[in-house]
Order: structure tokens, then C-alpha cells, then sequence
């Protein structure tokens, strides 16, 4: 008994559901490609890294996302339609995501996240990464979960640097 009120308590069993990043991309030749397959990483990468600090991921299948969105950026824009579909899938929080592409040079991800029981917008994250390789997308997600972890549990450690050239594809 005494063994039991000394153990630390289990961690919270938060449920985030993360939608699929879309892209916005403001460049003179939008769409190539290589920044829709950027775009499409950014969710399992983020899945993973939260997943690593023991969060619950709730998987919210494609079609009830296109359902729920009613255009680009609706999602995004409207916390309370977010919520709403993240709630019928038992999630606590709900990540929407976008990458915003204004130059060749940089993209900013950009990351709300919605608390599910009300509808409110808890936060609003904005990470720049220089450059289309995968390794620069890997830290820029490295840091959104810095900070969606900053305002919820605060339990996330973010792997150790790399003695390693950045891959380059």
C-alpha cells in the first residue's frame, strides 16, 4: 500500500489527432512535386515525434476530413469545424497544419492546435525552414513539437543533433 502512494503518477493519456499538412504554396511555379511529397511527410513525422513523447495519435480517416473541410484552408481557419471532427473520434486536442511556401528559399510551417471540448485555439506555432531537404523539415518539426509540447505536458525531448551532413534530397 505505502508502495503504491509513492509511485510516480502514469502520464496523462492525451489524444491528439493530427490532420494531413496542406500546402500552401505562393511560389511562381506552385505544386511541383517535391513540395507536395515535403508536404505529405510533415504529418508522420510530427505523428512520430509526439508519439515518442507518449502522446496517443487518434487516426482520422481521409474521408472524414474532406467531408469536415469545406475548401483549402477551411480547416485551418475554422478551430470550431476542426474540433468538431476531431471530437467524434475521441481525440482531446486536434493539430491542423499548413505549409506555407512564399519563396524558393523558405517555408514556414505553420500548426494550430484546437482543444476538442471546447473549440478553442490553444495554440498557434509558426516554424521557418530554409530550404526543400528532408533533413531541414525533420528539425522544423522537431521544433512545432517543442512547442505544442511546451503548452501541453511538457514531457518531450528532441533527439540529440546529429554529427552528420543533412541529407540533401
Amino acid at each position: 500500500m505505502l508502495l503504491a502512494l509513492a509511485a510516480p503518477p502514469a502520464a496523462a493519456d492525451t489524444r491528439i489527432a493530427v490532420l494531413d499538412f496542406e500546402l500552401k504554396d505562393l511560389t511562381l511555379a506552385p505544386g511541383i512535386p517535391a513540395e507536395i511529397a515535403r508536404t505529405a511527410s510533415i504529418k508522420p513525422l510530427l505523428t512520430q515525434e509526439l508519439e515518442s513523447a507518449g502522446y496517443r495519435i487518434v487516426e482520422i480517416p481521409a474521408d472524414a476530413r474532406q467531408a469536415a473541410d469545406s475548401g483549402v484552408g477551411y480547416l485551418f481557419d475554422h478551430a470550431d469545424a476542426a474540433a468538431a471532427l476531431a471530437k467524434s473520434y475521441g481525440a482531446d486536442y486536434v493539430l491542423v497544419g499548413r505549409l506555407h511556401k512564399p519563396s524558393f528559399l523558405f517555408a514556414y510551417l505553420m500548426v494550430h492546435l484546437v482543444r476538442v471540448s471546447d473549440g478553442s485555439l490553444v495554440g498557434n506555432y509558426i516554424t521557418e525552414s530554409k530550404g526543400p531537404n528532408a533533413g531541414l523539415t525533420g528539425k522544423a518539426v522537431e521544433s512545432l513539437t517543442v512547442k505544442i509540447d511546451h503548452d501541453l505536458e511538457r514531457r518531450y525531448s528532441p533527439p540529440p543533433p546529429q554529427k552528420r551532413v543533412i541529407d540533401s534530397k
